[in-house]
């Protein structure tokens, strides 16, 4: 359950945020002048989406072929332009 909540009324109940957050696994996003800017989630689900984001990675690094493109100068890396 995905709720969206303004960040003046998410600060004056973020008592009862956490709550729900805790005991009923809600989902908040925080908007402010109607835009997301923030999102409240259960510790243990943001953990579990971390993990499967870095397998998801990792896997397509390993898929990836290795490329040999030789050293860079210190001016070329930091070169602007």
């Amino acid at each position: 359950m995905e709720e969206s909540i303004s960040a003046a009324d998410a600060n004056r109940n973020f008592s009862q945020l956490l709550r729900g957050v805790r005991e009923e696994h809600a989902t908040y996003v925080v908007t402010s002048h109607g835009k997301p800017v923030a999102k409240i989630v259960p510790f243990a689900a943001t953990q579990e989406t971390s993990e499967a984001a870095r397998e998801v990675l990792l896997a397509r690094l390993d898929s990836q072929p290795f490329m040999n493109i030789g050293r860079w100068s210190r001016e070329e890396l930091y070169e602007r332009g």
